[in-house]
């Protein structure tokens, strides 16, 4: 798919005429699709009533995990939908025991915070929390995470790209030592899906969470759970609502009796209309193909890497391509202050503490938007002792 081609889905995204959004590793552009879709829901609930959930809403966390499950390289029937992360990975940590000698839960110490409290909440159930040290803050030390994974681990959970700095992990080579001594991995695909080819399936993945705010268009309120189609039926989560019920109109008491995955990793009632809205980012991933996304990401991240190096900025993300996602990291003077400029000039960035200015160019960007972003980023950094009079 050339350049042009994929220009033309521009028309399909509003907020692209306003201004140079280029922060799609945060809130991916809204598709006018989606409008429509959330359209449907308000018809369907205006005339319908209550008689909507016995004609598709019900059903709506799998058939909308369905149109997911391409896009991760899955098969149909293993995804269920949450509202987020937390969430999921709350359902995951409690098919476990952290009582006996396998507790430990190893990450490293550039997870995404949230992913932090969720496990560190389970230290009250006897898990031991290990955090592998990272060198530099950018990537994570392979051979020493590896090394921490061993016989008394249950869970390793990792994102595949990291947030700070979008190094992209090795995800087969995790999989596979946590594997040869019995561990499971969680695979955060937050900040891959959409923008980094993803074969879960293939790679053995035992649990991937990710939501659909981000590389995949879809809006808050959508987040997803794949589990590994031999293992799930095997796990029983503690964390459980009634739609994990067996026959949940049944309105039985009691212990619960799970129904087959991937029902079974529910909790309550479904958000409805996050997982209408959501649909019209998966159907157009889908439909461009995430290779050809990710083509066009590397030639414009590159183009902005670039632009930066050539400009004296220190970049905090990973030169290679094959150790990047979709995300370019630079580290200015004030960067913060110099991202308040660039956003007052409706240059679409954001700033996070002890790493720099990310910028995220998806596949409705143009090269020309990355030639006037790093322009306006050279300008106001070059002003940056104004811009610090200027805040305080």
């Amino acid at each position: 798919m050339s350049l042009d081609s994929l220009q033309a889905w521009r028309t399909e995204f509003p907020i692209v005429d306003t201004c140079t959004y280029l922060v799609s590793h945060s809130l991916g552009a809204m598709p006018r699709r989606a409008e429509q879709y959330l359209r449907q829901f308000a018809d369907e609930w205006s005339t319908r009533g209550v008689r909507a959930w016995h004609e598709g809403w019900w059903e709506i966390g799998r058939t909308t995990g369905d149109l997911l499950a391409p896009i991760l390289g899955v098969a149909s029937g293993t995804i269920s939908m949450h509202q987020n992360v937390t969430v999921a990975q709350a359902i995951v940590a409690s098919c476990h025991r952290f009582d006996g000698p396998r507790r430990k839960i190893v990450m490293t110490d550039l997870e995404f915070p949230s992913n932090m409290y969720l496990f560190e909440g389970f230290r009250r159930y006897g898990a031991e929390i290990v955090y592998v040290e990272s060198d530099g803050g950018i990537r994570t030390n392979l051979e020493r995470f590896l090394g921490a994974i061993d016989e008394r681990t249950a869970i390793v959970p990792v994102s595949l790209v990291l947030f700070k700095s979008a190094y992209l992990e090795n995800a087969r080579a995790i999989i596979e030592k946590a594997h040869r001594v019995g561990a499971r991995v969680v695979l955060d695909v937050y900040q891959a899906a959409g923008t980094v080819p993803l074969e879960l399936e293939a790679w053995g993945t035992d649990f991937a969470v990710g939501g659909s705010v981000k590389w995949l268009c879809g809006g808050p309120g959508a987040g997803y759970l794949y589990v590994r189609p031999d293992l799930a039926n095997t796990l029983e989560p503690a964390t459980a609502g009634w739609a994990a019920h067996a026959r949940p109109f049944d309105f039985a008491v009691g212990a619960i009796e799970y129904a087959d995955a991937p029902e079974r990793f529910q909790s309550g009632t479904p958000n409805v209309p996050s997982l209408y809205s959501c649909r019209a980012g998966y159907e157009i991933v889908a439909e461009i193909g995430v290779d050809r996304i990710r083509a066009h990401s590397l030639r414009l991240t590159r183009r902005l890497m670039d632009g930066a190096k050539a400009a004296g900025f220190r970049l905090n993300t990973p030169d290679d391509d094959a150790e990047r996602g979709g995300s370019v990291v630079i580290d200015v003077p004030d960067g913060e202050a110099v991202t308040a400029e660039l956003l007052r000039r409706q240059v679409i960035v954001d700033h996070r503490p002890g790493a720099g200015i990310r910028i995220a160019p998806h596949f409705y960007n143009t090269l020309d938007e990355i030639d006037l972003a790093i322009e306006a980023l050279i300008e106001i950094a070059a002003r940056g002792s104004h811009l610090a009079s200027r805040r305080s």
